[in-house]
């Protein structure tokens, strides 16, 4: 079946990648307390690379690019796997 009126394609976006968590466990990751992203991100949005932070309801959802950005840290679970 076509389109009718100028569809695209949408990117699939893999939910299971550990990339994608809640605010809480990634401030938990990066060492950080538990509010960590979400006072991040109501005190300075702009550190947050475009597309990396969003909110579902009351939950927040962050990417490991998001936290690298705001924390200058790469991601602590790969850290020994290299």
């Amino acid at each position: 079946m076509g389109c009718l009126w100028g569809c695209t394609r949408m990117a699939r976006i893999n939910l299971n990648t550990p990339d994608i968590m809640d605010a809480k466990e990634a401030s938990i990751i990066w060492g950080h307390a538990e509010n960590y992203v979400r006072r991040t991100y109501q005190q300075n949005p702009d550190k947050f690379p475009n597309g990396s932070i969003r909110k579902f309801g009351k939950q927040w959802i962050v990417t490991t690019e998001g936290m690298e950005a705001i924390t200058g840290t790469k991601d602590p679970r790969k850290q020994n796997n290299d």
